[in-house]
């Protein structure tokens, strides 16, 4: 499971390097319409939120000194994954809101 969580870490890290750049250069060139964060929309920025979170917590369970199963691992993951959501989903809408 391990080789899961870490292509999910890096997809979801690879995805946020996209936003944050992407939204940095299209700020910088002046062109709104052209930021990844805004063209991914709310799911798209909850799926990289999502693939960021499974993976940290998968992999953080996975290497934890406490030695959980792979079933106790994977519900950690999965946590961590709608845990993420839902702070991607809150921080979404409070920027929306300035």
């Amino acid at each position: 499971m391990v080789k899961f969580y870490a292509v999910s870490l890096v997809l979801g890290l690879l995805g946020l390097l996209l936003v944050i750049l992407g939204g940095t250069f299209a700020e910088n060139l002046s062109r709104p319409d052209q930021d990844p964060g805004r063209r991914l929309g709310l799911r798209g920025n909850a799926a990289v939120g999502a693939l960021v979170g499974f993976g940290m917590g998968g992999m953080s369970a996975e290497f934890s000194p406490l030695d959980f199963p792979p079933v106790v691992s994977l519900a950690i993951a999965l946590g961590a994954a709608a845990l993420t959501i839902v702070w991607v989903r809150y921080s979404l809408a409070r920027a929306d809101d300035q």
